[in-house]
């Protein structure tokens, strides 16, 4: 079981105007957070809608002591919407996003539909949360291996520009969803009970229990894959680094959940390892985690259902000039897409955009 959340970011409180908020993608493992968040932090809800797909349509949740029955979504679900947070793939979001903004609502898009075009603000709050006043009715919510990465690295840059970065990720299954945790829990199990036959995988393809796949989406025509180039593209964006060099390795582990990254980046002056804790310290969002003589430092297990980005293994290293190593880990589900979205929400409702 996932435990208690830690907030870090002043929530919303229920006061002043409320809104009518529809969830796209509820019953899945991104949906199913938000709608939990967005209790949490007491988000100013008048009215939630849980949409999803037709074979979902007719479940019914429960949410803050309310039965809320998940309908279908259609493009009459969004008529009277405020607020859309979207959790499902590009095609859903595709087809939908205009539909919520042709009816009035924002839209809050936890796919990779709309996070690189010009016109979308691609938003942290942490780090570029002023980018939410130019939106035009979509605001993209970046990849969780992205999120981690600007907001372990944004305090640093802050007071010592990066010139360059190296981040070689390790992903947790839940970043593939619901099905990729079931089938690493029956691997997982198979093995346990001493059956080690051979293993059909359905989600990955390879058995991914007991193994390494440096394998995350399609790939691209230079032998990188579309996680390694979203994650360097989506940082120049959030980060406004248009000229920093930046180079991903995307590997998927056997984790349930929480990703782990291993960053390394080359800084404008010398910086050491005790100012960065200090700078790290001070930043909205991060724990340093970082005392090697008690063996402390960020692993998924615990930070699994946390709302912290969890830093440490902070040093020096020879490779660049003014170098500086940093192992980062964070929830995907929560800080990597479901809380970053209603962060989005509260950021839009905290300057007047909402």
């Amino acid at each position: 079981m996932r435990g208690d959340q830690s907030v870090f970011l002043e929530s919303s409180q229920p006061m002043g105007r409320e809104y009518t908020v529809a969830v796209v993608g509820a019953t899945g493992l991104v949906g199913q957070t938000m709608c939990s968040i967005l209790a949490e932090r007491c988000f100013p809800v008048k009215e939630l809608r849980l949409l999803a797909s037709a074979r979902s349509a007719d479940s019914v949740v429960s949410w803050k002591g309310r039965q809320i029955t998940v309908e279908e979504t259609t493009e009459a679900s969004f008529r009277g919407v405020d607020l859309v947070l979207i959790a499902t793939g590009n095609d859903i979001s595709k087809r939908f996003s205009p539909v919520a903004v042709e009816a009035g609502a924002i839209v809050v898009d936890n796919s990779s539909a709309f996070r690189l075009e010009d016109w979308v603000p691609l938003v942290v709050p942490e780090v570029n949360a002023a980018d939410v006043d130019n939106h035009r009715g979509i605001i993209a919510n970046p990849n969780c291996s992205t999120i981690q990465l600007v907001v372990a690295l944004n305090p640093i840059h802050r007071v010592n520009p990066i010139k360059r970065i190296v981040v070689d990720t390790y992903q947790s299954v839940s970043g593939t969803g619901k099905e990729a945790v079931e089938e690493l829990r029956q691997q997982v199990a198979r093995y346990a009970a001493g059956d080690e036959g051979e293993i059909s995988p359905r989600v990955y393809p390879y058995q991914i229990a007991f193994n390494l796949l440096p394998h995350i989406d399609v790939w691209l025509p230079d032998g990188s894959s579309r996680e390694e180039y979203k994650m360097v593209a989506e940082t120049r964006k959030i980060m406004h680094l248009s000229g920093v060099k930046i180079v991903a390795t995307t590997v998927r582990v056997p984790v349930f959940y929480a990703h782990s990254e291993a960053i390394h980046v080359e800084l404008t002056e010398p910086m050491s390892p005790e100012e960065a804790r200090a700078c790290l310290r001070q930043a909205p969002g991060v724990v340093v985690q970082d005392d090697l003589s008690k063996n402390d430092y960020p692993m998924p297990l615990p930070a699994s259902g946390r709302d912290e980005v969890f830093v440490g293994r902070i040093r020096r290293n020879e490779v660049f000039d003014n170098g500086l190593s940093l192992w980062v880990v964070a929830d995907n589900i929560r800080k990597g897409a479901a809380l970053n979205a209603v962060q989005v929400a509260e950021t839009l409702v905290a300057r007047g955009k909402l």
